[in-house]
């Protein structure tokens, strides 16, 4: 067995820390650093649903409303565990009704906007949290882009958020940040996704403006209704 066969093997199943090597910002690199932990991880089951508590109550803050399912993909453990911890914490959430009666919870005065008030055009990140955090990606994924922006091996590429919904794709290039629309959007999403894009920019002047380059292989495969460079 070679040595890089034997680390791999350490760093998936022995207790390390990843650190800071020192050598800039994190990114794809084939060199990482790791220290042993320094005490051996141990099973609690009493903290561990505590910690499963406060898990909840960060992923409602960030995504809620949520149902049962949607929580528990998000902290990868079964239903049958969140369940318990939203009855433990009545005064914490409150319940919602949603599409189709399915019952979904939020933090206690959290509010819902208002059916008139517009979602922003967005750029969303490879493998964001948004897109990542709840079991019925369909809210925010149209079924019909879900093979589009989910690749085989489970990638997410970046993604055009319209409305509220997937809507394309996007990736820096030399001139700019190149968005390929599947459908066609109206001049103020284009408008709204060239802010986005300045922003970002700003953010990747002193850093790999792309992250993403190996995982271009993917836009030879991607339909396109319209594409172009931003801010332009």
């Amino acid at each position: 067995m070679s040595s890089a066969h034997t680390w791999g093997i350490l760093r998936l199943y022995a207790p390390l820390v990843r650190v800071p090597s020192g050598s800039g910002p994190w990114s794809f690199t084939a060199t990482s650093a790791f220290l042993a932990a320094p005490q051996r991880p141990t099973l609690d089951l009493e903290n561990s649903q505590k910690a499963l508590g406060e898990l909840v109550r960060r992923h409602l803050a960030a995504f809620g409303p949520s149902s049962v399912a949607d929580i528990a993909q998000f902290a990868l453990v079964q239903q049958a565990r969140v369940k318990p911890v939203l009855r433990a914490m009545p005064d914490a959430v409150e319940q919602w009704e949603g599409p189709g009666s399915k019952l979904l919870y939020d933090l206690a005065g959290a509010g819902l906007p208002g059916e008139d008030v517009a979602a922003p055009p967005r750029l969303m990140a490879m493998w964001d949290n948004a897109l990542l955090a709840h079991k019925d990606r369909d809210r925010l994924i149209p079924p019909e882009y879900r093979k589009l922006v989910i690749r085989s091996n489970g990638d997410l590429l970046a993604t055009l958020l319209v409305d509220g919904r997937v809507a394309g794709v996007w990736r820096p290039v030399e001139a700019g940040i190149e968005a390929t629309a599947f459908h066609r959007l109206p001049d103020d999403a284009w408008a709204g996704l060239a802010q986005e894009a300045e922003r970002l920019l700003t953010l990747l002047a002193d850093r790999d403006r792309h992250p993403y380059r190996r995982y271009d292989r993917w836009w030879k495969q991607l339909p396109g209704a319209e594409t172009r460079v931003l801010p332009g």
